[in-house]
């Protein structure tokens, strides 16, 4: 087709176009630019129909506003273009060109050809034969814009159509060769949705806990939160877990209340057949059954330890009690995991009294929370209470000192596996330093002796959720919500309000085991008009009174809390920048982790749990998430507490970037509750 013949084509049907202005749109203006060698016009916007499909037609043809409807193929939401169907268009597209031209030369009007090429997330492009001299068309369709670019394209705006020879448009209808841009919106492209695969947890076990106390209910110390948060973590991880504690008349109404009977019998228990009774209260929660041993008789005082000569009777009970309940239930446990020296015999009834029954097919797990405690008594009387076999009682399980028996040492001799609650106290325990006497007897059993770090309850610790805050805050925010906390504890403790200052916290038990000698010792030397301490806690009259003199004495700067107040101890931690703990050992340390989840910098001893967990700070490389000291000295921890001041006043930056390195850090029973199932499945290899 020659080029002349082309202008000639174009110049009647630009005469036609004009006739036929009226069928166009109130808000469709079609403008002809100068004739010049090549001929471009310009569409402004054609209001399209939502769904728009190929429209072949004659001039003067009139398309059914239903033939319309049925063809129309949705531009905002186009499905992404597959490879087969658009060659498809491709060929189609080509074979119409041709077509209309050859018409054009014998009857100068051209046949038109509807097209709309739907939104692709690719390039289409229309090539022509260049030996007909044909113009070369680009079209560039994506979900925003339309890009043409050859001399013969027409140029289109947003929601226009682009034509290449005239446009006849009549309401509903388009015709001519023309491509249609979808509106300026997103384009939703459907993705084939996998299905997500179960994860899989591992084979499941069953666990029975077997300890003194358990938070919330009752609570003294780290004991409680294991107790508490261990059980749910492994919930989490497909376990089957079952917790045993005593029913002590201090827990709160609240979940006595809730508790339902699950049955009684009666149970031998001393030496000469005396029966007792055993009740079993069951309360359900986060995944896990707790059972509770009811007995009148041992559990009726208000706090669940009172003294040795009651206790050693009331766990004896107690330990014989929670296998013979798991029996009444006819829940057979494949692991019992009992807790320190009140629930230390369990192991040597497992492997005597209950040998032959179901429970006695469980393997036995003992956890040393703190090797301090180890149930001594006279002999004699724990051979009557317990009504264990004479064979037991010799040097190398229960006797100790000739004429006493060891809870904690019997416990250790028949248990299938010993673990302690970090790894570094697994092996201090087998030094004379730190072996409380059973060092020996530990290092002959060191095969069996496992470390596994605790982690802290990160649903109740969490600054982000804690109630009890004056402003909650996570590492994004702690740098500044942390000022009002610092406030807050001020104000309610009776200190001055001053940011400026760095307030110094003590949360716990107050007995030598804490390193409370030592802070004796410092602190007239690290008071001064920047600093601040506060104490929570209670225990030795010796320490309290000490507390008490040093508050009467820096007024205003130091506050001796003698209580254990739960609300207190979640504003110290929020509110503190740092938090002492110096211990003399620490199988773990709940505090320092927690300390560090709320964003206070930890000041440590090298011992323990506390050496496993805090990394000491380096200045030169702007490492670590906490101060150390390693050897047992009141001078060290004065050196630890004065690095701490002086990164704190002399290079906040870097003090701020460690409290959100602390925040980061996973404290969670996660990893932990991990290896204590890897242990489980390792002790009963044969599921």
């Amino acid at each position: 087709m020659s080029k002349k013949t082309v202008q000639k084509s174009k110049k009647r049907t630009t005469r036609t176009n004009k006739k036929r202005t009226t069928g166009v749109k109130a808000n469709t203006v079609v403008k002809s630019a100068p004739v010049t060698s090549e001929k471009v016009t310009e569409v402004k916007p054609v209001e399209v129909p939502k769904k728009v499909d190929t429209v072949e037609s004659t001039p003067k043809t009139t398309v059914q506003p239903k033939e319309t409807s049925e063809k129309v193929v949705a531009a905002e939401s186009a499905p992404a273009v597959k490879t087969a169907p658009a060659k498809k268009a491709t060929t189609k597209k080509a074979t119409a060109a041709k077509s209309t031209t050859a018409t054009s030369k014998k009857t100068a009007t051209a046949k038109s050809k509807t097209t709309t090429e739907k939104v692709a997330a690719k390039t289409t492009s229309t090539k022509k034969t260049a030996s007909t001299k044909k113009a070369t068309t680009k079209k560039t369709t994506t979900a925003k814009s339309i890009t043409a670019t050859s001399k013969k394209t027409t140029t289109a705006k947003p929601k226009s159509v682009k034509s290449e020879t005239s446009v006849e448009a009549k309401p509903k209808s388009v015709k001519s060769e023309t491509s249609v841009e979808a509106k300026p919106t997103e384009v939703i492209q459907e993705v084939p949705v996998e299905k997500s695969q179960p994860i899989d947890l591992g084979p499941r076990r069953s666990v029975a806990f077997i300890g003194s106390e358990c938070y919330p209910f009752v609570k003294t110390g780290g004991l409680g939160d294991v107790m508490s948060a261990l059980p749910k973590s492994l919930a989490k991880l497909n376990m089957d877990v079952k917790v045993i504690i005593p029913r002590y008349k201090c827990i709160p109404q609240k979940f006595q209340e809730k508790m339902e009977y699950k049955g009684s019998f009666y149970m031998d228990l001393c030496a000469d057949g005396k029966q007792y009774y055993v009740g079993i209260m069951e309360y359900q929660e986060d995944g896990v059954v707790y059972d509770f041993i009811d007995n009148d008789e041992f559990f009726s005082w208000g706090n669940p330890y009172t003294n040795l000569i009651d206790d050693i009777p009331k766990f004896c009970y107690f330990s014989k009690a929670a296998l013979a309940a798991l029996n009444y239930l006819n829940w057979t446990p494949d692991i019992v995991h009992c807790h320190d020296w009140q629930a230390a015999l369990v192991p040597l009834y497992l492997r005597t009294s209950f040998k032959d029954t179901n429970v006695g097919r469980a393997g036995a797990v003992l956890t040393i929370h703190n090797l301090r405690f180890q149930g001594i008594y006279d002999r004699k009387t724990i051979q009557y209470w317990s009504d264990l076999p004479d064979y037991v009682f010799n040097k190398d399980c229960m006797t100790q000192n000739w004429l006493d028996a060891n809870m904690l040492k019997g416990g250790i001799t028949y248990c299938n596996k010993l673990t302690t609650v970090s790894n570094t106290y697994a092996g201090e325990i087998q030094t004379e330093e730190y072996g409380e006497g059973l060092e020996e007897h530990l290092r002959y059993h060191s095969s069996k002796i496992l470390g596994i770090v605790n982690g802290i309850d990160t649903d109740i610790w969490n600054p982000a959720t804690d109630k009890l805050l004056a402003a909650q805050y996570d590492s994004q925010s702690v740098i500044k919500n942390k000022k009002a906390n610092k406030k807050a504890l001020q104000e309610s403790l009776g200190l001055e309000v001053d940011d400026h200052k760095i307030v110094i916290g003590l949360i716990s038990r107050l007995t030598n085991q804490k390193g409370l000698d030592l802070v004796n010792d410092v602190i007239p030397s690290i008071m001064d008009e920047h600093t601040q301490v506060v104490v929570l806690g209670t225990g030795d009259t010796m320490y309290e009174d000490a507390f008490r003199y040093y508050e009467n004495k820096y007024k205003g700067n130091f506050c001796a809390y003698i209580a254990y107040n739960e609300n207190v101890a979640h504003n110290i931690y929020a509110g503190c920048d740092a938090l002492l703990v110096p211990s003399r050992f620490e199988p773990c340390g709940l505090t320092q982790l927690i300390s560090m989840r709320y964003g206070s910098i930890p000041i440590v001893r090298e011992t323990g749990g506390l050496k496993d967990t805090v990394q000491p700070y380096n200045l030169f490389d702007n490492t670590g998430n906490g101060f150390t000291f390693d050897r047992y000295e009141s001078g060290l921890l004065y050196d630890a507490i004065n690095r701490a001041k002086t990164l704190y006043f002399e290079n906040r930056k870097y003090w701020d970037e460690m409290v959100v390195r602390d925040m980061n850090k996973d404290v969670s029973w996660q990893q932990s509750a991990k290896q204590y199932k890897d242990m489980y499945v390792e002790l009963t290899p044969k599921y």
